[in-house]
């Protein structure tokens, strides 16, 4: 008879008390060896680990799918390998999403209850048959893919509300409040990020919503326009977890949009924003900048001011200028605050193949590469004109994720969709960073998920496909990719 009673929990292998005769001692060594056999926690893997694969092509003739798996072997003969390593470890992610404009709000709350509720599934429910997208950014007012201008304060020429006692968030209450409350009832962890586009046109010098700055003598009314917001979301039940202070504060040319300076941002969160929600109690968190990676001494300014440093988080970049290890060049400076991704558009005019190509290894693998805790597309929904926007000055040709036609409200899936459903079905929140290399020109970047899985997504921005390996714990598993081709690999 057999007694396992001593266990190695490092090898996960037991040393057995036979109740036999000595000559029982070949029989006891065959079962240990047996069992070591089986796990894979006896060094390196001795089974074939099945990795799951999921593709996209950039002729669309796979549109992110799951493909034939691939097995963990002892040997490869592929060139390429790209070696992970689990013990090396950076940031942990919060998670990959959309913009909620409030134009894509309106398109999805158009739909009927059953398209909607299934859309919403399909988008924002974590499991197999759908992308689980875990973070939304939306606008503090009207953005420029609204259908017309507002904020939550507006006036007649010429009158101010210094105690808001007009505030409202009514213009949010015909879509974009409950199409929030539905997404959260399928994922009430999602993260929302709030952004202003402009302030109430009263605190500003030009009294316009497209350009102007805000006026000094408003700054600590506007730092009580964002607690009211929060509180006020709060109870409709949608929690902001962060808000930046100004959307593209070097872009005067939106409608809306307003300007905004280093200088006068920081004096803004020290003297006001930040002694506001310390006041009230707020929680949400305090983002920098919020504009083009073109110009990172923007917000190293700002962060390098001892008195305004402690109320921020972090600092978020766009991409339609500038190169992407601008967001590292921050990190490098300011370790101790996070780096976050908020915003890339597709063209309505583009190329599918090669919005693909690049926004993978720009965005969803280059932006975490340099310590980027979320990826933002812009935006979740458009119609088949790009409609709508707000006239002079609002997007023309921004396209969505998703294409609502406006007479039949048929869905089409765009670019969009595929560039972050690579990430955001796998690398759920709290999943961490693993250290790998970026070899032959396959952009990877790798995460440890917190139920332990391995993820790692790869772009092949060669001219021709490529084969290569995957080495983890002396295994290769092996794949291939077309030339522009994107996968995701979970193990």
């Amino acid at each position: 008879m057999i007694d396992s009673r001593r266990c190695n929990n490092s090898a996960k292998i037991c040393v057995f008390d036979l109740r036999q005769s000595a000559g029982n001692e070949i029989f006891m060594k065959k079962i240990i060896v047996i069992i070591c056999l089986s796990l894979t926690a006896c060094g390196s893997p001795k089974r074939e680990t099945i990795v799951d694969a999921w593709i996209t092509n950039p002729d669309r003739l796979t549109l992110f799918a799951k493909v034939e798996p691939i097995l963990f072997k002892e040997k490869s003969s592929a060139a390429s390998v790209i070696v992970i390593d689990t013990t090396t470890r950076y940031q942990s992610m919060d998670g990959f999403g959309y913009s909620l404009t409030g134009g894509s709000a309106q398109l999805i709350y158009k739909l009927n209850e059953r398209d909607r509720s299934k859309l919403l599934n399909e988008l924002f429910r974590s499991d197999e048959n759908n992308i689980g997208v875990s973070y939304l950014r939306i606008s503090i007012g009207a953005s420029d893919l609204d259908d017309h201008v507002f904020s939550y304060n507006d006036l007649s020429l010429g009158q101010s509300d210094e105690t808001l006692s007009k505030f409202s968030l009514d213009p949010d209450r015909t879509s974009l409040i409950p199409v929030l409350k539905e997404i959260l009832a399928i994922n009430p962890d999602i993260k929302i990020m709030g952004s202003p586009w402009s302030p109430p046109t009263w605190m500003k010098d030009n009294n316009l919503p497209k350009g102007g700055s805000l006026l000094q003598k408003y700054y600590s009314v506007y730092a009580a326009y964002f607690v009211r917001y929060i509180h006020e979301m709060k109870k409709e039940g949608i929690s902001i977890d962060a808000i930046t202070i100004q959307n593209e504060p070097e872009n005067p040319g939106n409608t809306p949009s307003m300007l905004m300076t280093s200088a006068e941002q920081s004096d803004f969160i020290k003297n006001h924003l930040g002694p506001a929600f310390k006041d009230a109690n707020v929680e949400t968190k305090i983002i920098l900048f919020d504009h083009n990676c073109d110009h990172p001494e923007y917000p190293i300014a700002i962060l390098s001011d001892p008195q305004t440093k402690p109320f921020v988080d972090g600092s978020a970049f766009h991409m339609y200028v500038g190169e992407i290890n601008a967001l590292d060049s921050v990190h490098s400076i300011h370790p101790d605050k996070s780096i976050y991704f908020t915003e890339q558009w597709t063209s309505g005019k583009g190329d599918f193949a090669g919005d693909l190509r690049w926004h993978v290894k720009t965005l969803i693998v280059g932006a975490p590469r340099n310590w980027s805790r979320n990826v933002i597309e812009w935006n979740l929904a458009a119609d088949e004109k790009f409609n709508p926007h707000t006239p002079d000055g609002g997007c023309t040709l921004c396209q969505g994720a998703l294409t609502i036609n406006s007479t039949t409200n048929e869905i089409t899936r765009n670019v969009s969709y595929y560039i972050i459903a690579h990430a955001s079905k796998f690398v759920k929140p709290g999943s961490v960073r693993i250290a790998t290399e970026v070899i032959d020109n396959l952009f990877n970047v790798a995460y440890l998920t917190p139920d332990g899985k391995r993820v790692m997504i790869v772009v092949n921005d060669n001219d021709a496909s490529r084969t290569f390996s995957i080495l983890h714990n002396g295994l290769y598993a092996t794949a291939t990719l077309n030339s522009g081709a994107v996968g995701t690999y979970i193990w």
